[in-house]
C-alpha cells in the first residue's frame, strides 16, 4: 500500500481544507483522474492519481484539515502487492520547485514519490510522553496555524478551547463547539431576561470559520482600505453604438469559436485609455518616494467564482486583438467560477474592472486591489431617455462607471481627464482603430 502525501504548495503554505473526495475506499482510478480537491488560501487544487491502482483508505475527512507532507490517501498500484508498512516517501521530494508547482494550482495533479522507503531510526524511536494539564511536548498546547487563526478572529485563547485531540491537541471542531456553547449560553440568558421563553424548536446561530480564498480576500480588502485614501469618481457613458457594434461582431467571433462579450472591448478601450494617461497604470512605492510606470497593461476583473471573489488578469492588453482578449477572458471567467485560476493568472495586474452589473445594480464604490492604482466598476446598462443634438427626447443605452483612484497618487483632474479619453473610445468604438498597433 502506497501513501500518497499531501505536497509542498509553496509560499508558507502548510495545510488545506479538503472541499470534495471524488472517489471513495475501494474505487479504481486510472492514472491522472481526480481524486481531492483541496483548498488553499490562494486558489481550489484538484490533486489527481500519481498512478493507475485502488484507493484504499482516505485519511482526511470531506471539511477536515490536510496537512503538508502528512498521508492524504492510500492506493495500491496496479499489478503491485499491499503492504501496510510501507509508505511512499515525501511527496515534494520529486516535485517541482514551488514556484512551478502553484503555477499550475488548478490545473494538474500534485506530485508523489511512491517509492516505498524503508522507516526511518528515527521513526522507531519512544515517543515523548506529553506533560500532564493537556498539555503537549514542551508544554505547548498543539494546534494547528487554522485553528489558531481562527481562535483569534475570535478573540479567544488556545488555553480557553479545551482539546479532544492526541496529547490535548486543540481541533477545529473543539473551537466550533466552545463558540456554540458560548453562543447557546449568551441565548439562554437572554431568554432568562426576556418576558417569556423562546419558541420550541428555535434554532441557534450558526458560526462558520472564514478560510480559504474568502479569508485572503478580507485580509486584502482591510488592507487596502485601511491604507490607501480612496477618491471616487462617478461617469455615465452612452453606449448605443458600442452594443450596436458588438452585436456585429459576436456572430463572427462565434464562428472562431469564441464568445464575445462586452468586457473585451471594455478592456482594449481602457488599455488605449492609460497609453494617453500612463499614471493609472502604475504603482507607488511610498518608502522609496518612486512611481513605477508600468510597462505593460495587464487589467484585473473580479470574478464571483465558486472559491470566493478572484481578481484574475488578461495580460498585456495592449497587444492582443479583441479576440485574443476575449477568448483570455472566457478562460479566465471559467477557471475562476471553478476555482481554479493559476498563481500566474492572480499576478502582476496593473488596473482593474468590476462588472458588478453583469449581476444588478447601478452604482458601486469599489476598493481598490493594491498594489494597483485604480479600478473602476461598471453599473448595468439601461435604455433611458435622453435629448439628442436637435432637442428630441431619444432612447439610448446609459452605463454607468464609478472609478476608485489611490488620492496619494491621482487627483480629481487626472482622473476625469483620464475617464473622458476611455469614455470617448466607449461611446464612439470606431475610433479606436485610429490608436490600436
Amino acid at each position: 500500500m502506497t501513501q500518497f502525501k499531501l505536497p509542498d504548495i509553496g509560499e508558507g503554505i502548510v495545510e488545506c481544507e479538503v472541499v470534495e473526495w471524488h472517489v471513495q475506499e475501494g474505487d479504481s482510478v486510472a492514472e491522472d483522474q481526480p481524486v481531492v480537491e483541496v483548498m488553499t488560501d490562494k486558489a481550489l487544487v484538484e490533486i489527481t492519481a500519481p498512478e493507475t491502482g485502488t484507493i484504499t483508505r482516505l485519511h482526511v475527512a470531506k471539511g477536515e484539515t490536510a496537512r503538508v507532507h502528512e498521508p492524504l490517501f492510500a492506493y495500491d498500484a496496479e499489478g503491485g502487492e499491499s503492504d501496510e508498512s510501507t509508505e511512499s516517501g515525501e511527496s515534494g521530494d520529486n516535485a517541482e520547485p514551488a514556484d512551478d508547482a502553484e503555477d499550475a494550482q488548478g490545473e494538474g495533479s500534485a506530485p508523489a514519490d511512491a517509492t516505498p522507503r524503508p522507516a526511518s531510526p528515527q521513526a522507531e524511536a519512544p515517543a515523548v510522553a506529553p506533560p500532564a494539564s493537556g498539555r503537549g511536548a514542551y508544554g505547548r498546547i498543539p494546534a494547528s496555524p487554522a485553528v489558531r487563526r481562527l481562535l483569534r478572529e475570535n478573540e479567544l485563547r488556545l488555553d480557553q478551547v479545551p482539546g479532544s485531540g492526541k496529547d490535548g491537541r486543540v481541533l477545529k471542531e473543539d473551537v466550533l463547539s466552545f463558540l456554540d456553547g458560548a453562543v447557546a449560553t449568551q441565548s439562554a440568558e437572554s431568554n432568562a431576561a426576556s418576558s417569556g421563553p423562546s419558541p420550541a424548536g428555535e434554532a441557534t446561530s450558526r458560526v462558520e470559520p472564514l478560510r480559504g480564498v474568502r479569508a485572503a480576500m478580507a485580509r486584502q480588502m482591510v488592507e487596502s482600505a485601511s491604507t490607501i485614501p480612496h477618491f471616487q469618481y462617478g461617469e455615465e457613458i452612452d453606449v448605443t453604438r458600442l452594443l450596436a457594434l458588438h452585436d456585429r461582431l459576436k456572430p463572427q467571433a462565434e464562428a472562431q469559436e469564441t464568445r464575445l462579450t462586452l468586457m473585451p472591448l471594455f478592456m482594449k478601450a481602457l488599455a488605449l485609455a492609460v497609453q494617453a494617461h500612463p499614471i493609472l497604470n502604475s504603482r507607488l512605492d511610498m518608502e522609496a518616494g518612486e512611481i513605477h510606470y508600468q510597462s505593460h497593461c495587464n487589467i484585473g476583473m473580479a470574478v464571483d467564482g465558486k472559491a470566493g471573489l478572484m481578481v484574475p488578469n488578461v495580460k498585456q492588453v495592449e497587444s492582443l486583438s479583441l479576440l485574443e482578449v476575449a477568448a483570455e477572458v472566457q478562460r479566465l471567467t471559467t477557471a475562476a467560477r471553478e476555482g481554479r485560476v493559476s498563481r500566474a493568472d492572480l499576478q502582476q495586474g496593473t488596473i482593474s474592472m468590476s462588472n458588478i452589473g453583469a449581476l444588478g445594480g447601478t452604482y458601486a464604490a469599489p476598493i481598490i486591489n493594491a498594489p494597483e492604482v485604480a479600478i473602476v466598476a461598471i453599473g448595468k446598462t439601461q435604455w433611458l431617455p435622453r435629448f439628442d443634438a436637435n432637442g428630441e427626447v431619444v432612447s439610448r443605452a446609459i452605463m454607468t462607471a464609478t472609478w476608485a483612484g489611490d488620492h496619494r497618487l491621482i487627483d480629481g483632474g487626472t482622473i476625469a481627464r483620464f475617464c473622458n479619453v476611455w469614455k470617448g473610445y466607449l461611446e464612439d468604438p470606431e475610433t479606436m482603430l485610429l490608436s490600436l498597433r
